[in-house]
């Protein structure tokens, strides 16, 4: 149905266009391609409606079902990145329904009207597979992949709608079916959360709409649920996978479109198919996949991403899709022939994709590993399951859970940004610091989080100490650490001091960015701090 909604732009400002929407019986994920009309506000016209009526175009994404029933010229377009799988039990063996005679021809006719088609190939192939005349089929790029390119200047912006900040962003993505990625492989996800650092990495999956379809919004939120509270990203269905991608500093996929779009962005792609039947050999993903690092295992990701950052791989989605850019430019020409209208005037362009809405849900627990060197502290961060040993476990208050709470040696508190309302007490940064250490006795550090900039420190030895954060600077950017790691940076510094003498300048290295941390004795101001 995205596909649809994709096209449609060629038609923007003309008066004289009305669309409706049918959906052909049959479909497994009909309840879920209603819910995004629902939420575009498109109207719908029931099949048997649909099939009484004379329409002035047909417009559909897919050949299969009745299509041939519905009266009126018909438009087969673009869908998926090219015709490179063949699904077992679908149509003809080893050829793709998007150009099998199974489904384009109706006793020896071709039921379609035109055939759009992203790349010169797909026509050679699409002749000589469905004898159909060159006349009906046309070369238009992708208009997908064109929304794509329009969304490439927004990056920045949808990295920080996701909270990235300048961690770098996996996204593992999953096609559906049973060679997909979430069939062959679905912890794998939930293994790079738990793998790598929370404050260099940033993971989000990616799943096919019919993934989210099959298993369901509640499941999912079931199966994932300890990846989530580690800080995964699950994009929605429709177009905010789309986001996500254009967002992400490497791409993990199987065989599914996804990986193509990610070439011809030039992300670094890299593969985790585990292989089977549907992959058609010669394909431009077949030919993606064979030159792409494969990850056997989720310990692996980092030499992988570092292998698929030297290689550009945009010369295999160039094989996929042809006239990029000129997509919906291409198909108005086509579409208001057949309609027998002119267009109106201008060029219809490809709108960016909307921000993302699910940013990640920041850890409220970690497993802390740090290595002090005289004033340099580096300091990695992972979920409170993770396996490897670690030098401390911090928590924040109240959120965390209880247990966690318990056992942290560092707990932190984030102050409350918003004006306190008349009748209502509030703890100071002193008090509420001087109790966490009374009521949590494995607490050796309690800090309260007053700006991203500051931090009053409690330390069970050293005493109140305030934490000062220089931002790093790259290229005219500016970024900060998360202060609750500066937190963990500090009390692996302080070690069992009793006192740090004199104000001393931290170097703390999150992974992804280098700050320096000035602790002084505690700011009188910092003391009555409220939260």
């Amino acid at each position: 149905m995205h596909r649809l909604l994709d096209v449609l732009p060629v038609f923007q400002g003309d008066p004289r266009i009305v669309t409706r929407f049918t959906l052909v019986p049959g479909s497994d994920f009909d309840i879920d391609a209603l819910a995004v009309l629902e939420r575009s506000g498109a109207r719908t016209l029931p099949w048997d409606n649909a099939l009484r009526a004379r329409h002035d175009l047909i417009l559909a994404a897919s050949p299969k079902g009745g299509l041939h029933r519905l009266s009126g010229p018909r438009v087969l377009l673009p869908h998926g990145a090219g015709f490179n799988k063949s699904i077992d039990d679908d149509g003809s063996p080893g050829i793709p329904s998007g150009l099998d005679p199974y489904y384009l021809l109706v006793g020896d006719e071709p039921w379609a009207d035109l055939h759009a088609l992203a790349h010169e190939e797909q026509v050679a192939r699409l002749d000589s597979r469905s004898h159909l005349a060159a006349s009906r089929s046309v070369v238009v790029g992708d208009p997908t992949l064109d929304r794509l390119l329009a969304s490439a200047p927004q990056r920045d912006v949808y990295r920080d709608a996701l909270g990235t900040g300048s961690r770098r962003l996996v996204a593992v993505t999953s096609t559906w079916g049973p060679e997909s990625l979430l069939t062959r492989r679905p912890g794998l996800a939930a293994e790079l959360t738990g793998l790598l650092p929370y404050d260099a990495y940033q993971v989000a999956l990616i799943l096919h709409p019919n993934q989210h379809s099959r298993i369901g919004a509640f499941d999912l939120a079931r199966q994932l649920a300890p990846a989530f509270a580690a800080g995964l990203v699950l994009a929605a269905p429709y177009e905010e996978w789309a986001a996500l991608l254009v967002a992400a500093d490497a791409v993990v996929t199987d065989h599914g479109s996804t990986a193509l779009y990610a070439a011809a962005l030039g992300t670094p792609v890299v593969n985790a198919y585990d292989g089977g039947n549907e992959v058609l050999p010669g394909s431009p993903m077949a030919r993606l996949l064979d030159s792409t690092p494969r990850l056997t295992s989720a310990a692996a990701l980092e030499a992988a991403y570092l292998a698929a950052s030297s290689a550009d791989t945009r010369g295999y989605a160039a094989e996929a899709f042809a006239s990029q850019g000129q997509a919906l430019a291409r198909l108005r020409t086509h579409l208001y022939r057949l309609l027998g209208l002119s267009p109106q005037p201008g060029v219809p362009d490809s709108p960016a994709f909307p921000l993302p809405s699910s940013p990640s849900r920041r850890p409220l627990a970690f497993a802390v590993r740090a290595e002090v060197t005289d004033v340099h502290v580096s300091v990695r961060r992972f979920p409170v399951h993770a396996r490897e040993p670690a030098h401390h476990r911090a928590a924040e208050f109240p959120g965390a859970g209880v247990r966690h709470l318990q056992s942290a040696a560092v707990l932190w508190r984030r102050a409350d940004s918003t004006t306190a309302p008349s009748g209502r007490t509030a703890w100071t940064a002193e008090g509420w610091t001087a109790q966490a250490m009374e009521e949590s006795p494995s607490c050796r550090t309690a800090a309260a989080i007053l700006t991203r900039s500051r931090v009053l420190i409690r330390h069970r030895s050293a005493g109140l100490l305030t934490a000062r954060v220089e931002p790093s600077r790259n290229g005219g950017r500016i970024s900060y650490p998360d202060p609750s790691l500066v937190v963990s940076a500090v009390h692996a510094w302080l070690g069992d001091r009793t006192d740090p003498a004199s104000a001393v300048t931290l170097v703390c290295d999150a992974g992804s960015v280098a700050a320096r941390v000035h602790l002084d004795t505690a700011h009188p101001d910092d003391l009555d701090y409220e939260l």
